[in-house]
């Protein structure tokens, strides 16, 4: 054991001084903090590998893979710098150690210690396999064990306690955000609260719209207009529901609009509760151009963590308000139009008309 690790030195990766140094120790604590490139070789790798001891003058730095790449050089084939399975391992033990117990709070030396990383290489590297810091991931996880205590009909007290958070007024600063409102009006599936709806019908079938005071909540096609009214029902079973078609008539004309190709954007206040991942994904998909697509993976990597492909297809799942997130501009990886919560069919049709549309323009 170094001295660093025997007085818990967090080592100096943001220097190229540092940078040396864990490349001469072959600090694989280093390793997807930066990558090393060799310009009598050609080649970049890991901070750890094995390879023969390059000379200092002929050794420069890069952030990324892709970095090194775009300069000219090509991975090393002993270290393999563009494979995720070692960095994938220490995600991997991270969640693991997070997963076992919700209710307890780790900080970042305790969790680095835990997976004999140093802090600073696992904060990045969390960051970018996972999407969120370690930080955003506990607290998604604590709001998962608080949502279901309630579900399960505990009282506020004891499912704050069962999910770990220190006080009720931490509690009641932290979770609406996660829960889309406090915890006590969700246990009561909205008690006390006011949700206005109203449907109406499309070129793509029935849309149900819903909104609190604060803003839309719902946004959802069916076919039968009923069956959405009972949805809604079942979601916000304790708030008090008013069929309002006045009050919402004008966010039904934005839908409509955009439904048969004369508006582009929503002008809509919106109410809807996120983890932190799903915010960043839903953020994603209203930056996408009206007219064009990306796929899952491009917003898996657009957010810095092109191993979340699966994330981002349930983030999009989730999303509860049509159009106004526009998820139906995600498709497959090979430009297949699939995964759509409202049916593929309403997908494709949306989809023709944005590109009708941007065509009709170009």
């Amino acid at each position: 054991m170094n001295i660093a690790e025997t007085f818990h030195i967090v080592p100096d990766f943001d220097t190229d001084a540092g940078r040396w140094q864990a490349v001469v120790d072959r600090d694989a604590r280093a390793d997807g903090a930066f990558f090393f490139a060799v310009r009598t070789t050609g080649v970049f790798c890991r901070p750890s590998c094995a390879s023969r001891a390059p000379r200092r003058e002929n050794v420069e730095f890069f952030q990324t893979t892709d970095a090194a790449a775009e300069a000219g050089y090509r991975p090393c084939k002993r270290c393999q710098p563009t494979g995720l399975p070692r960095e994938l391992a220490i995600v991997e033990r991270a969640c693991k150690v997070l997963d076992a117990d919700p209710q307890r709070r780790l900080t970042l030396a305790q969790l680095s210690d835990a997976v004999h990383v140093s802090p600073f290489h696992l904060q990045r590297l969390f960051s970018r396999i996972v999407g969120v810091s370690p930080r955003q991931y506990q607290a998604a996880r604590r709001a998962g064990v608080l949502r279901e205590a309630l579900q399960h009909g505990r009282d506020v007290t004891r499912a704050t306690n069962d999910a770990g958070f220190g006080s009720p007024s931490r509690l009641y600063d932290a979770v609406p955000a996660e829960l889309g409102m406090t915890p006590s009006a969700y246990k009561r599936r909205g008690a006390g609260s006011t949700v206005r709806y109203t449907t109406a019908d499309t070129p793509l079938g029935v849309v149900l719209v819903a909104a609190t005071d604060k803003g839309i909540c719902k946004i959802a096609f069916g076919d039968d207009g009923r069956a959405l009214i009972d949805q809604l029902a079942v979601e916000f079973a304790m708030a008090e529901r008013i069929e309002d078609a006045t009050r919402l008539e004008p966010f039904v004309a934005q839908v409509l609009a955009y439904v048969q190709g004369t508006r582009e954007r929503f002008d809509l206040p919106l109410d809807i509760g996120a983890t932190a991942f799903q915010g960043r994904v839903w953020e994603a998909l209203r930056n996408i151009p009206y007219g064009q697509t990306r796929t899952y993976s491009e917003i898996a990597e657009a957010l810095g963590a092109p191993r979340a492909v699966r994330a981002v297809a349930n983030a999009c799942a989730s999303n509860p308000v049509a159009l106004a997130i526009p998820c139906h501009r995600v498709i497959g990886k090979d430009g297949a139009i699939t995964g759509y919560r409202w049916g593929v069919t309403r997908k494709e049709a949306l989809l023709d008309t944005e590109r009708a549309q941007r065509d009709a323009k170009s």
